[in-house]
């Protein structure tokens, strides 16, 4: 295999620092918030619905296992899934209720710290969170996967090529380091050319920290879907980047590294795999549509959260349970 040039930069690398770095990246510093006047909306910006819904999955876990309600919520956003969570959580079982945040922006858990009740703890790593909660926990997130960095390949007759950067210009050269453990590079059926991207560095965090998870479910709801499904009519993959709520691609997704969102979609045939190889037996797998229609109302924000030809079938929700 031919050795890349120093000069070029892996994409998750190059991802790291934009969205990452501590002084310069998207998250860590840049960001200010979500919703109408950020970069991007989630679905709790838009309504409690998915508060609503989150709220009666932990409460089925906590009384189910007879387990004390400590909920970890992994990127807190701008505190709206937070505060429709506690809002929903029934007034006597919010006084027994340990509500955590894990997050690693300042800007964001400043905007948090300001509108949520101050006994919410706030942790930049989730291990710190799970010692608080002695290892027993619900944890969950929206929308978190996508904010980590992907490794991007390309198939050639043969083998994977991997994506590489230099002056804002993509370069493809034969994996010369491993390859990632993925669905997607173990499967047989793409053509030449097609390109995919996996989340290797989610999968390291992931192991990093499920050995403090005791005992618990972890749900993830995020964009995406099951391979091979996840690249039907997606020849050149699902990079991109967001900034004003304006969707960009091609190259200009490298043109302005650290004021811009940039992600990809969630391949959840990983998740259940490696979840698997952690001891996270899968509970549940649907989409938005299901989850949040029990508990939607007549409204347009609702209804939009879980319209099937949009938000409702874009967005999905595993639910994972520690064995």
């Amino acid at each position: 295999m031919t050795d890349t040039p120093a000069k070029l930069v892996r994409l998750d690398r190059f991802m790291q620092h934009a969205l990452h770095d501590p002084e310069l990246g998207y998250y860590a510093t840049n960001i200010q918030t979500v919703g109408a006047s950020g970069d991007f909306s989630t679905t709790a910006t838009l309504s409690n619905l998915l508060g609503k819904a989150i709220s009666k999955t932990a409460l089925d876990w906590s009384h189910k296992n007879n387990a004390p309600l400590n909920l970890i919520e992994i990127g807190g956003g701008d505190g709206s899934l937070a505060k429709s969570i506690i809002k929903s959580i029934p007034f006597i079982k919010r006084w027994r209720l340990k509500y955590h945040i894990v997050d690693s922006s300042c800007s964001l858990t400043k905007k948090q710290q300001q509108t949520l009740p101050r006994n919410v703890k706030w942790h930049r790593q989730i291990k710190n969170a799970l010692k608080s909660s002695n290892g027993i926990a619900f944890i969950f997130s929206n929308e978190l996967v996508d904010a980590f960095p992907v490794r991007a390949f390309k198939k050639s007759e043969d083998h994977w090529d991997e994506l590489y950067l230099h002056n804002k210009q993509e370069h493809f050269y034969p994996c010369s380091e491993n390859i990632p453990e993925s669905s997607a590079l173990n499967s047989k059926t793409h053509n030449t050319g097609q390109r995919i991207e996996v989340h290797q560095s989610y999968h390291k965090w992931l192991n990093d920290w499920l050995p403090d998870f005791k005992r618990g479910q972890l749900l993830t709801i995020d964009y995406g879907d099951t391979h091979p499904e996840l690249y039907y009519r997606m020849p050149n993959g699902t990079l991109r980047a967001y900034s004003q709520h304006q969707r960009i691609t091609g190259p200009a997704v490298y043109t302005n590294p650290g004021k811009q969102d940039i992600t990809a979609d969630v391949n959840f045939t990983d998740l259940v795999q490696w979840g698997e190889q952690a001891n996270l037996a899968t509970i549940s797998f649907m989409t938005q549509l299901d989850y949040l229609t029990p508990h939607a109302s007549q409204s347009s924000e609702d209804q939009f959260l879980i319209h099937p030809d949009g938000a409702g079938s874009a967005f999905k929700v595993l639910l994972q349970q520690k064995i």
